[in-house]
């Protein structure tokens, strides 16, 4: 059998690498210009490589009883890994995946292709114009992972873009976004701030030397209209690996302080990384 190689391709957005790994067989790294986008084993699905892809899998596990199907809407495609977990772990659930970079979404089906039937609809367009554009009331679930390189793009940071996301989930949705930032937090707390002027709660979930300052690094951001369980999430997530911290209440609304909500005249993309700052979780 042929080892596999890394393939190279100039999209839409940037130049996009797949490597493989090494250690497993059918598994590779998806890169965008250096940085590192995502992780797929293909032989197990199930298996989230990356911390904040971990983190909002536990998210995933929590949202609804085991194994029942969910509608989802994914803003960002990358090499499409949560959508493969989400089918793994809830066959039958209905799910759209969004993304701008056509090139990117072409390479990822060419060369990671997804097994057919598993209901994985994969759409070329805009994140905000699609939710603005997408059915009320149609997604369980909303997963925002979008980065333009590795940043946030600025249109996606809005009370405007928060409340669009909000029309389309469902009462009893929740709305997930991977994000990144490093002391002192003045994106994180503005869009933990422009959230919580939309929904009635907010979490956060990110590794504890994250939130003291040590390191610029992920933080999932949990949005919803009704109470979330974080208890268990701040279990599992505490018991994972590479352990992290769910925020909320009270040490939540410390963190936030006096930070505004984000107006579209206001937005901004979220703070460039430091060189090295990501790699495999």
């Amino acid at each position: 059998m042929n080892e596999p190689i890394p393939v190279t391709r100039v999209t839409d957005q940037g130049t996009a690498k797949l490597m493989p790994d090494v250690d497993r067989e059918r598994a590779w790294l998806l890169t965008v210009d250096g940085a590192p986008q995502s992780y797929v084993d293909l032989d197990a699905p199930t298996h989230l490589e990356f911390e904040y892809a971990r983190r909002l899998g536990h998210v995933l596990d929590t949202v609804a009883d085991p194994g029942r199907e969910l509608d989802v809407l994914h803003l960002g495609g990358g090499a499409l890994t949560l959508p493969r977990y989400v089918a793994a772990t809830r066959p039958g659930s209905r799910q759209d995946v969004v993304e701008a970079d056509l090139g990117l979404l072409d390479l990822v089906v060419e060369h990671l292709p997804v097994p057919a039937g598993v209901g994985i609809a994969l759409h070329g367009a805009d994140a905000r114009q699609w939710l603005e554009t997408a059915p009320a009331a149609s997604a369980d679930v909303l997963i925002a992972d979008v980065f333009g390189g590795s940043r946030v793009p600025a249109h996606l940071t809005t009370v405007a873009y928060a409340r669009a996301a909000a029309r389309v989930l469902r009462a009893d949705g929740v709305y997930l976004a991977n994000l990144a930032d490093a002391a002192p937090f003045a994106f994180l707390r503005s869009q933990l701030a422009t959230f919580r002027t939309v929904f009635e709660e907010v979490a956060l979930i990110a590794e504890p030397g994250v939130l003291r300052g040590r390191r610029f690094g992920n933080a999932v951001l949990l949005a919803a209209h009704h109470p979330l369980d974080t208890a268990t999430l701040a279990r599992r997530t505490a018991a994972d690996a590479f352990p992290a911290r769910v925020e909320h209440g009270r040490a939540l609304r410390d963190f936030i302080g006096t930070a505004a909500p984000v107006g579209e005249e206001d937005a901004v993309p979220s703070p460039e990384p430091p060189d090295g700052a990501f790699g495999i979780g």
